[in-house]
């Protein structure tokens, strides 16, 4: 995930006061997996569907 994807991220959880670990659980993944994501760190097929979960729970 890009670093301004990322911060994008990071953003909206903050702004919902919601934690990094219940984004994990409701996409049904690890925290470590969700923050290697978040962080860059993996970037393949399966963490760009996650991104697009993501981006569509979170609206951004």
């Amino acid at each position: 995930m890009p670093n301004d994807i990322g911060a994008l991220v990071r953003s909206e959880l903050f702004k919902r006061k919601m934690k990094q670990k219940e984004l994990a659980e409701m996409l049904g993944i690890s925290n470590a997996y969700l923050s290697d994501i978040i962080n860059g760190r993996k970037d393949g097929p399966k963490a760009q569907e996650h991104v697009n979960h993501i981006k569509k729970i979170l609206c951004i």
